[in-house]
């Protein structure tokens, strides 16, 4: 039988917000990120959202505790049944645990891809994608796992592709944009996946959240600077001096 598909296009999880903006945090990491306050909320506009933000930023813990939130383990893999979600500072699922999310419809269907640990999750040996390089079997999960409706959670797949391979991902990200056939939630460095048109481009500073373009953020300036006058690229980061790039 058929799997019956959502009718709702895409996006599924709506929003994020603290669940109890009255309760005090827990000291320590990540409860000590400069963005997350009690009054934190975010919405999901789009089918594609894309996180990024300087290393430190909170962009991955961030992607992690959504991705918990919907049902995933922190390792990544598809939907997990490990029982209720840690409240303690330091654990992966804390963060997860203060929050509260706003579905249309709910959706328990997707996956949690991280580049750096795809290989170690159980199920994805259910195919041979080991016999695959690094970045070719990476690339095959995406493809065969993202179809259809569902939520999908990418952590940096730039770390396990080549810039070719990541222009093929902006193709397919592009793609589910367009015809709101699921929802991703991706944290990036690459000012190639930044590019999916339409998409939701969210940077994330010390200062909060903040819908960005392409062309504004640092990430571009610089891989422009670099694509200009490699030399004189190469020159200003050995002198210290790139913010005369930016």
């Amino acid at each position: 039988m058929a799997r019956r598909q959502t009718k709702l296009a895409a996006p599924y999880l709506r929003n994020v917000r603290v669940a109890d903006p009255d309760a005090t945090f827990p000291e320590g990491y990540p409860f000590t990120l400069p963005w997350l306050t009690p009054d934190f909320e975010m919405a999901f506009n789009q089918p594609v959202t894309i996180l990024m933000g300087e290393n430190g930023s909170g962009k991955s813990t961030l992607l992690e505790a959504l991705a918990v939130l919907a049902g995933f383990h922190t390792s990544g893999g598809g939907a997990w049944s490990g029982g209720a979600l840690s409240d303690q500072s330091g654990d992966p699922s804390a963060l997860a645990a203060r929050f509260r999310a706003g579905w249309l419809p709910k959706v328990q269907r997707g996956w949690f891809l991280k580049a750096q640990s795809f290989a170690a999750v159980s199920d994805v040996t259910a195919k041979d994608y080991l016999a695959f390089s690094h970045g070719e079997g990476f690339a095959e999960v995406v493809t065969d796992r993202m179809q259809g409706d569902g939520v999908y959670f990418l952590d940096e797949p730039e770390a396990a592709l080549s810039p070719r391979r990541q222009a093929e991902l902006l193709k397919f990200l592009a793609s589910i944009q367009n015809d709101g056939s699921a929802q991703v939630i991706m944290a990036t460095h690459s000012p190639i996946l930044m590019a999916v048109p339409d998409a939701s481009l969210l940077r994330i500073t010390r200062h909060g959240i903040e819908e960005t373009k392409l062309r504004d953020t640092d990430h571009f300036r610089l891989w422009s600077a670099f694509g200009h006058d490699p030399e004189g690229f190469v020159a200003a980061a050995l002198s210290g001096d790139l913010e005369n790039l930016i």
